[in-house]
């Protein structure tokens, strides 16, 4: 668990011109940046950003604080934050940095790193971030100062690495695709992949101006996608999110598939052609259902904490390489070091044309407890999961669903929200339950604010 002051689950984060999300704030994170991660001689950092309007301010930010620390920064653009961590690898750059705030709403925005090997900075490289940034900034001689320059052929770079992860002997050209790109750093990169790999696309969700990214669409609201599907009798749909490394999928029927049976689906298809290499990983809000489906294949399975960091530092503890968020981070180390949308939407499709299946079939198999996940956003500094009251509803909760089912309330590691998840056998059970906690939690939340 991070002890950083300003470094939460996913990077820094918050509403812009507020708390972090300023300009002087990052030109100061810059510098700090450039001074922690000089390590490997490029003296290069990758800057990548989704589609928000408060992307070029920051940018600009950071790439003057890192030229005051002697480093140059590399602009890609809109890009999606996968994409930045694969051409941090292969530019050899000091690390990789991306301005985003994700599934967030346009007026937030945060700050994501990545390492020179294109994965998440560990807690103690964040750690001496914050620690430099407490520290004057000195900016070195003017002949040390680094440049800001454009990578032209960034996008066209990533749509070719996307594409070297699908099946040479396969094409996509018997499917019929909507892909909803939520306004954000896939727009100009996904229908392009499943383009070229054969597949009839319909785009939707790919004319960001800066406001609208996440907007009634996306990972975080698929009612357009599902709409699209069904009108065009397509044969799936893919919705992602504002910066392209989550992925929710809709199949021929109108049906979510979330980030739970994408990492069962793309587990099974590894475990059948005898590639799989240990067992998987989810993450405590991971349904039952799908623990128990890759039991009776004999796949390993545990889970971690909330957030895509600790999927992949269990991944890394294990030696293994699947694993995964029902929100739908879905993490193939076997591919790529961070969590993919592009990618893992193409190993679904992978799966679908080898087994000769829809993806409605290919579900078939999974049989999920009712589940349901409730948000109630933080009005006041005090956390109402440390009141008497709530902590007593949740043992009541947990008491009722006898041992049969899970109650899960935490704070948000990227919003201001408490998020709360019941799940059991009785669908009407997990209703009331998850009411009644949401209503104490509410009730706690108000008094303090």
């Amino acid at each position: 668990m991070s002890m950083c002051k300003y470094f939460g689950t996913d990077g820094i984060r918050g509403k812009v011109g507020e708390s972090f999300i300023t300009p002087d704030f990052v030109l100061k994170l810059g510098f700090a940046a450039g001074r922690v991660l000089s390590q490997h001689g490029s003296r290069k950092i990758i800057i990548g950003k989704d589609t928000r309007i408060s992307g070029y301010m920051l940018e600009s930010a950071l790439a003057a604080g890192l030229s005051a620390a002697g480093l140059s920064a590399a602009l890609t653009g809109p890009m999606p934050t996968p994409a930045v961590a694969y051409l941090t690898r292969t530019f050899r750059a000091e690390g990789g940095i991306v301005i985003s705030a994700s599934h967030n709403p346009f007026d937030d925005n945060g700050i994501k790193f990545f390492s020179t090997e294109g994965s998440k900075l560990h807690n103690e490289v964040e750690k001496a971030i914050e620690d430099t940034m407490e520290k004057a900034l000195i900016c070195v001689d003017s002949a040390s100062l680094g440049r800001a320059s454009r990578i032209v052929d960034a996008a066209g770079r990533y749509i070719e690495f996307c594409k070297g992860t699908f099946p040479s002997q396969l094409t996509l050209n018997t499917l019929k695709i909507v892909v909803d790109c939520a306004h954000g750093a896939t727009y100009h990169i996904a229908p392009n992949v499943l383009e070229e790999l054969g597949a009839t696309v319909i785009p939707i969700g790919v004319q960001p101006n800066g406001m609208n990214i996440n907007k009634n669409c996306g990972t975080t609201d698929l009612r357009l996608l599902q709409e699209r599907v069904l009108a065009e009798n397509a044969d799936v749909g893919l919705a992602y999110d504002g910066d392209g490394d989550r992925i929710i999928m809709v199949d021929h029927m109108g049906h979510k598939v979330d980030g739970d049976q994408i990492l069962y689906l793309i587990a099974r298809e590894q475990w059948r052609q005898k590639l799989l290499r240990g067992g998987v990983v989810g993450t405590f809000m991971t349904n039952k259902g799908i623990e128990l489906a890759l039991a009776n294949l004999g796949i390993p399975f545990v889970r971690s904490m909330v957030g895509d960091r600790y999927v992949l530092e269990m991944l890394k503890k294990k030696g293994w390489r699947i694993g995964a968020e029902n929100s739908g981070h879905i993490i193939l180390l076997d591919k790529t070091t961070t969590g993919d949308g592009i990618i893992a939407g193409l190993q679904v499709l992978t799966a679908m044309l080898l087994a000769r299946k829809s993806l409605h079939d290919l579900c078939k198999e999974i049989i999920l407890f009712p589940q349901r996940l409730v948000n109630i956003k933080l009005t006041s500094t005090k956390n109402p999961l440390e009141d008497s009251r709530v902590k007593k509803v949740i043992s009541e909760a947990k008491e009722e669903l006898h041992g049969t089912g899970r109650v899960l309330l935490r704070k948000s590691g990227t919003e201001p929200l408490i998020r709360i998840m019941v799940e059991g056998e009785d669908e009407n059970k997990v209703s009331i339950l998850s009411h009644y906690l949401a209503n104490v939690v509410k009730e706690c939340n108000n008094e303090s604010a």
